[in-house]
């Protein structure tokens, strides 16, 4: 037999279950702003900018191919620049409590799209580590890339540097727990339907219909325990006024 749910069953199936899809819900979003708010350490963010340009030169102007050259050269001095004959100098001159690995997994080295610049941009529980971490990277990796490439054709062109009211830029409380009410009322309606297919109980003569594809001829009303209890002594109290009026 073949098993068609219209859009008001979908509807009645929601009503009924609105309680637990609501609290599936309240609980992400509960769960989510603790974890967020109590849990996860926050990451504050540095940045710093190098310049790639080419060397001095007797021309006036800049010439196309060495311009071409030098922004071929950055992505080698992007692997250069975490590489460890950068990092462990880093390491010993801030004297860093951490690996060259760990301290690579913070840096993050970026150049703008057709441009010489580089980015250099460090991610640490401390604003200020954060900021010393980058312009210590820039500092090493300008005054290393001549003995290890033998150019000098890098500048820094902005230090990173630690602001008044320095917010993290992870955890995102706020976008955390809104991904965890739309996850929560997802999984509430999904919980929701699934435990409507698995109850095979029969509630309604609809569902007999259903289930045995006979027609209904008739129904048994049902009567709360308080209206019988009402029922019951409502015959009796006209009885005891009636003796009394006679």
């Amino acid at each position: 037999m073949e098993e068609t749910i219209s859009l008001k069953e979908l509807m009645q199936t929601l009503r009924k279950r609105m309680n637990l899809i609501v609290l599936i819900t309240l609980a992400a979003v509960v769960i989510s702003g603790a974890v967020s708010f109590f849990v996860l350490t926050p990451i504050y963010q540095s940045s710093t900018q190098l310049l790639v340009n080419q060397e001095k030169s007797d021309q006036p102007v800049y010439n196309p191919a060495e311009i071409q050259t030098n922004l071929q050269l950055i992505n080698t001095y992007n692997v250069i620049m975490k590489s460890p004959a950068i990092l462990d100098k880093v390491i010993d001159d801030l004297g860093l409590d951490m690996s060259v690995g760990q301290l690579n997994e913070k840096i993050t080295v970026q150049s703008e799209k057709d441009s010489q610049v580089v980015n250099v941009t460090v991610q640490d529980p401390s604003p200020n580590q954060a900021a010393d971490i980058a312009n210590k990277i820039a500092e090493v990796f300008q005054a290393e890339i001549g003995n290890i490439m033998n150019v000098n054709n890098v500048s820094i062109l902005t230090k990173a540097e630690v602001g008044e009211n320095a917010s993290p830029v992870k955890p995102q409380p706020v976008l955390n727990i809104t991904i965890a009410l739309v996850v929560g009322v997802m999984v509430g309606v999904g919980v929701a339907f699934l435990l409507e297919y698995l109850d095979n109980t029969i509630k309604t003569e609809q569902d007999i219909e259903k289930l045995l594809e006979l027609p209904v001829l008739g129904a048994i009303a049902t009567f709360e325990d308080q209206e019988i209890r009402r029922s019951a002594r409502t015959p009796q109290k006209t009885r005891v006024r009636s003796e009394s009026v006679g």
